[in-house]
């Protein structure tokens, strides 16, 4: 329906998995099957529940009736109860004990819990494997020296790979954050309107041992370790600020690793994909632009910003909950993670097909290197007798001419030559020529990538071999 807004995210950025985690359809889905599990263990812990009920309910979790909800609600103005009427409708036997003693939050909150530790699953899956592609790459240009920057100005040089261990370092950092949310992600459980677990108290005559065994078995049958020992109305709103900020550090790292390629591509060193039917600009037909990369940046600065909106309703919720999160949450969650996900998609693509120009790279160096290799050669020549203040001022003499000839002039950098055409170095142009080799500058950079592949990433890749392989499509 050409005349309806849909969110480009879900239309244009985000995997079908990852919009399918925040669908209506799972939703629902996962409303049933929580209705279902609480009947299943009230029946086990003794209220009068039968098979048949059970049965019933477990038969239609996944056919929804969703015009009898809808039409329900415009009625009721109640989402939930719309559902569990429709669920009635279908489950004519078990009616009277769907949502028995819960309240909304039992679905609603619990279900936002199950869905975000299924979408943390993915965001990591996607994070695996853009470190494998990554770790190819860093092995593969191990040893290619290239200019490294600081404040965006040539400095000593590195080398490719080693650059790239950068960024997958960052990812592995936030690899260890995701795991740390996913271990210690917690379900809001079985906890009543206040969180004070009257109503089943109510149900179970005051038993107090079977109430918490409840909240503990549901919360087993549901796939978490724990529930909340206490909550209010809500899970604390703080979960959601902490899992928007991890989807913020993963979005700062796919932000670093794009401007980085950016910078490059501008420099005509590295290059993002680019297909041959490609267009680049619609004037300048000539234009390469590093468009995947720019839309990763694009989307990470949504995401980052994003984060901010848990954060403050985390901070505003009124004692035992107030209603100013619902609204903003059913936003701002899924968003983040659907930006997210268009973002490792795009992250996935382009690291694993990125173009290296190594002639390019080495212009840029043997641009540069003659003024960094001064220290060396002033030092092999004093080593052969030369005076050191005499030929640092030669030097510096020599180095002024070149810049001129290369800032002003636009002609190329000569101070080697200047150097070997003078006698003053005693040094012949091949051992000149030896001590500005590039691979003499770039210290332990290739064993670095080798030491760390094997003794951080590999291990990673070797725990998560069962999510390697995933392949991603790109929109646009």
């Amino acid at each position: 329906m050409k005349e309806l807004y849909y969110s480009p995210l879900s239309k244009r950025y985000a995997s079908k998995e990852m919009s399918y985690i925040f669908s209506e359809e799972k939703k629902f889905r996962t409303w049933r099957k929580l209705w279902f599990t609480l009947a299943e263990c009230e029946k086990e812990l003794g209220l009068n529940i039968t098979d048949e009920q059970l049965e019933e309910l477990k038969a239609n979790i996944d056919n929804i009736n969703y015009n009898i909800a809808e039409e329900k609600e415009k009625e009721i103005r109640h989402d939930v109860m719309s559902h569990v009427f429709a669920y009635g409708v279908q489950c004519p036997k078990a009616k009277g004990i769907i949502h028995l003693g819960a309240t909304s939050c039992f679905v609603g909150d619990n279900t936002d819990l199950i869905i975000m530790k299924e979408a943390l699953i993915i965001v990591k899956k996607k994070i695996i494997n853009i470190i494998f592609e990554l770790s190819k790459f860093a092995l593969r240009h191990k040893s290619l020296p290239t200019l490294g920057f600081t404040h965006l100005q040539p400095a000593q040089l590195t080398t490719v790979g080693k650059r790239a261990t950068l960024w997958i370092q960052d990812l592995i950092m936030d690899v260890e954050h995701i795991n740390f949310i996913i271990d210690s992600l917690k379900l809001r459980g079985v906890k009543g309107t206040t969180g004070t677990q009257a109503s089943f108290m109510e149900l179970f005559d005051g038993d107090e041992d079977k109430v918490k065994e409840l909240d503990t078995m549901l919360t087993k049958k549901i796939g978490f370790d724990k529930p909340f020992y206490v909550t209010g109305q809500t899970y604390p709103r703080k979960v959601d600020s902490y899992i928007l900020d991890t989807l913020s550090q993963i979005a700062q790292s796919a932000y670093k690793f794009s401007n980085d390629i950016r910078l490059l591509q501008s420099m005509k060193e590295i290059e993002e994909p680019f297909e041959e039917q490609q267009v680049g600009s619609s004037a300048m037909a000539y234009k390469r632009n590093p468009m995947r990369c720019e839309r990763i940046s694009a989307l990470s600065r949504y995401i980052i910003v994003n984060s901010l909106n848990p954060a403050i309703t985390a901070s505003t919720q009124w004692f035992e909950r107030t209603l100013d999160d619902s609204a903003n949450k059913r936003i701002a969650v899924p968003e983040g993670f659907l930006a997210l996900d268009g973002v490792l998609n795009l992250y996935l693509n382009v690291c694993s097909n990125l173009v290296v120009y190594e002639k390019v790279i080495k212009s840029h160096i043997e641009n540069e290197l003659p003024f960094m290799a001064t220290e060396n050669i002033l030092m092999e020549a004093v080593k052969r007798g030369g005076d050191r203040q005499d030929l640092h001022e030669k030097i510096r003499k020599h180095s002024m001419e070149a810049a001129k000839r290369v800032k002003i002039d636009g002609l190329d950098n000569d101070l080697i030559k200047r150097i070997i055409e003078d006698g003053s170095f005693n040094l012949t142009e091949e051992e000149i020529m030896n001590l500005i080799d590039g691979d003499r500058f770039i210290g332990r950079a290739p064993n670095q990538v080798i030491d760390f592949i094997n003794e951080v990433v590999n291990p990673l890749l070797k725990e998560n071999k069962d999510v390697l392989g995933v392949k991603v499509s790109i929109n646009v």
